[in-house]
């Protein structure tokens, strides 16, 4: 069977909606009002990580069936392992309360009246999202005609609407870049996209994607493939150009506003500016449906994948589950779980990324069977330290090895190692090929 262009549209609207959430509305601004004049060397390498890479993701898990799969090449253990914390991190851990508190947060608590309860505001609006959400959640194979028809048209209506204003009403003035953009743009950007989790998601929609493709009665895995590539490929188009005013607006309100806390405040001065008071009932529903529609996602596919992990709780047990936890973390404030982000994606950002390399590359590896452990686990070794590193924890003869270590101190040590763990692991191969050929030379 064949999808018509009209379901293959909803199906990308749909994988745009799931990676558009809270990250995606807050970091391209921020990074346009940081980068001033030099945003357009930022957001080229901000779209590596927060549009390419995943979209590779999502076509890297779809081609082995799962991520489970896709990390088993790596070893068994460390597939069970990876595979739990990505989607704990991803998903109750961080992904989705911090989905769900940035609306509230940057569009409802600022205009709240001053006699009431911010605490019991959030816990109040927290409580009917994650309702919505898990309800939502519960009917995976409505995901597409819910989301893809209505949710996401609503979402980029509001988007552009929002652009528009700006460009032709907006004040505008680019600053000069802040100091880390000035130094060195293109590696802060590329590092800024890490904050999306976008490549991380991308491991567990791959998955989502083609089970709702074959839902559409696609049987055969090539043509799965063939339409996950091309839901793929739109998605991340339309990805990019929603980053692209985002950054934009940034980059011009640079020299208006002063440098904000977050993206979302960048969002919230500019919507001031545009309409005043009444913005906020704009800016409400832009955050709200972006960060549902991936809240949904997310509840979704965790809860579809511990629930083949595991036969003691069912799908549904596990939606309520997931959405009840997620409920009580997103109360302790976007800042927090900000904070707690940053070093976890830090450690498992690089993994995830040569995870997902080589598994574009896997035809070529061919029958090599160190690559996988060698690269993934010296990344994994170095992405730690890093972590450690910028933690202020003593690492003493290690730590000075480190920091010798070329982009080290930008955050892409891994880099190198990892291009030396694939070099490594060829020669391992090569020379356990050779021992092969030598013993049965001998039993000849």
């Amino acid at each position: 069977m064949k999808l018509g262009k009209k379901k293959m549209m909803l199906v990308s609207f749909m994988l745009f909606s799931l990676f558009f959430g809270a990250g995606n509305l807050i970091f391209p601004p921020f990074l346009g009002q940081n980068a001033g004049s030099r945003m357009p060397f930022a957001i080229a390498s901000f779209l590596i990580t927060a549009v390419a890479l995943p979209v590779l993701g999502v076509i890297v898990v779809a081609r082995f069936d799962g991520l489970d799969r896709l990390a088993k090449k790596v070893d068994a253990r460390f597939a069970v392992v990876f595979t739990i914390l990505i989607y704990v991190s991803i998903g109750p851990g961080l992904g989705i309360p911090r989905a769900a508190s940035v609306p509230f947060e940057m569009a409802v608590a600022p205009y709240l009246p001053e006699n009431m309860s911010v605490t019991l505001c959030m816990v109040l609006y927290s409580l009917v999202f994650f309702l919505i959400a898990g309800w939502l959640a519960l009917t995976p194979n409505k995901l597409v005609e819910r989301i893809g028809k209505f949710l996401t048209p609503s979402l980029l209506l509001l988007l552009v609407f929002l652009f528009l204003n700006f460009v032709f009403r907006g004040t505008a003035e680019v600053a000069a870049p802040q100091e880390a953009y000035a130094a060195a743009p293109a590696v802060k950007g590329f590092l800024e996209g890490y904050q999306t989790m976008d490549t991380i998601a991308a491991l567990n929609f791959g998955l989502v994607i083609a089970t709702t493709i074959r839902s559409l009665g696609v049987e055969k895995k090539k043509s799965v493939m063939g339409y996950t590539v091309k839901a793929g490929i739109l998605a991340g188009g339309i990805l990019s150009a929603v980053y692209l005013m985002l950054a934009y607006m940034g980059m011009k309100s640079s020299g208006v506003y002063e440098i904000q806390e977050n993206g979302a405040w960048t969002l919230r001065c500019i919507v001031q500016q545009l309409f005043g008071n009444p913005g906020a009932v704009l800016l409400a529903a832009i955050f709200t449906l972006a960060c549902l529609t991936t809240c949904v996602g997310l509840i979704t596919s965790i809860s579809q994948f511990f629930s083949g992990l595991t036969k003691k709780l069912s799908y549904k047990q596990w939606v309520y589950l997931i959405s009840g936890f997620s409920f009580l973390v997103c109360n302790q404030g976007l800042n927090t779980i900000l904070g707690i982000s940053v070093p976890v994606l830090d450690a498992i950002y690089p993994m995830s990324i040569v995870l997902i390399i080589l598994g574009l590359c896997d035809s070529w590896i061919g029958t090599n069977r160190y690559i996988y452990p060698c690269t993934v686990g010296a990344v994994g070794c170095i992405s730690i330290l890093y972590v450690l590193d910028q933690a202020k924890v003593p690492l003493g003869v290690i730590g000075t090895v480190c920091h010798k270590l070329p982009l080290y101190s930008m955050g892409l040590g891994w880099v190198i190692v990892g291009v030396g763990a694939v070099a490594v692991s060829l020669i391992l191969e090569a020379a356990a090929k050779s021992m092969r050929a030598g013993a049965g030379e001998l039993a000849e």
